[in-house]
């Protein structure tokens, strides 16, 4: 028999229809309320999430239970209270789906904020502290990482991406290093857990953080806030700052007399520099006879390597630089940094390292 088209059309719309309408009344939960979080102790704790309007949803944590219903416009809530330090607990969530979140600690939460101190993950420093990150293993100090992404248009009620994570010598790197140490403190004075929140971002102004109420008391601020609500406006300062930087550098390296065209480089170990002035290092030139000015600056360092250490792969570790460098060695570019932020520690090939002097 030939199937009837019209009847085979309408049997799908209906499956199609059934499932949307399923998958929208099952409870979700906001990405920071998962698997591993860490409740505040002694306080009235807010958990909450999206279902269908007027569902009726219960919980239960800690062999308490609370009864609520979501509102028209799908979102409710409940306050857990009278949470004392412990763990690990499960949290279950009994609607038109069952949700049940394990591992689940309460001790003391922190909002790690800021700018790049608070930001600079153990990663930057792995080198200083070696033992501390092999070591590192205890499942009672835990850290939610927030995407670092913006919206001028309108607060987001979940993140893009993140989930809580214990610390263990794999996990520790991507730790804020002032928080880590911060909760591996307060851990060993008072022995509960510990939720560490960062939030922070490398030369991030204050009022950016603030909210549009907030913002009401500084109306210089709040206009500015204004103006970034509008994407036209986002692009037009973004195409303009580029177009800036791009110029600026295009005009370093036209001016650059270390590489200027009909001589020899100034990174060649051959180039003679003999009549250079001196520095002091660490230190900054706008100290020095340049004074404050912006721009490229060349320094050679000659360094005696004994035979021993050639014929081997090196790291050479340059700390921090205001605000990015190209570095040679005997004339070969072995790293170059652009932020100020990130590290100048560079590998380089054994082939490069030749006794005695190096450039």
């Amino acid at each position: 028999m030939k199937p009837n088209p019209k009847k085979f059309g309408l049997i799908l719309f209906c499956f199609v229809l059934l499932i949307s309408q399923e998958a929208f009344c099952r409870v979700k939960l906001p990405l920071l309320v998962s698997d591993g979080m860490v409740l505040q102790r002694d306080a009235n704790v807010k958990i909450w999430g999206w279902a269908d309007a007027n569902e009726k949803i219960v919980i239960t944590f800690n062999d308490k239970s609370y009864e609520t219903s979501a509102s028209a416009d799908g979102k409710w809530a409940v306050i857990l209270s009278e949470l004392k330090a412990g763990g690990p607990f499960v949290l279950d969530i009994n609607a038109s789906n069952h949700i049940a979140l394990k591992n689940i600690m309460v001790g003391d939460v922190w909002v790690c904020s800021g700018q790049s101190n608070m930001e600079l993950p153990m990663n930057r420093v792995k080198y200083k502290y070696p033992e501390e990150i092999a070591r590192a293993d205890n499942p009672d100090i835990r850290l939610f990482n927030v995407p670092r992404r913006h919206d001028f248009q309108q607060p987001q009620d979940d993140f893009e991406s993140g989930r809580w994570v214990p610390v263990n010598s794999k996990t520790i790197l991507d730790f804020t290093a002032v928080g880590y140490f911060f909760a591996k403190e307060l851990y060993e004075k008072y022995h509960v857990p510990i939720g560490l929140l960062n939030a922070s971002l490398g030369g991030s102004p204050a009022e950016a953080w603030m909210s549009e109420d907030a913002l009401k008391e500084f109306p210089e601020y709040l206009r500015t806030a204004k103006k970034y609500q509008d994407s036209n406006y986002i692009k037009l300062v973004t195409n303009r700052d580029k177009a800036a930087s791009d110029a600026w550098y295009s005009r370093l390296q036209q001016l650059d007399y270390g590489l200027a065209k009909g001589q020899k480089p100034w990174f060649d170990p051959n180039f003679n520099s003999s009549g250079w002035p001196t520095m002091n290092i660490p230190g900054y030139w706008a100290d020095t006879n340049l004074g404050n000015v912006n721009g490229v600056v060349w320094f050679r360092k000659e360094i005696d390597v004994p035979a021993s250490m050639t014929g081997k792969p090196a790291r050479l570790w340059l700390g921090r630089i205001v605000d990015g460098d190209f570095t040679y060695v005997n004339g070969k570019q072995v790293g170059s940094v652009g932020l100020l932020k990130k590290s100048h520690k560079y590998l380089f090939q054994a082939i490069i390292l030749k006794t005695k002097k190096h450039f």
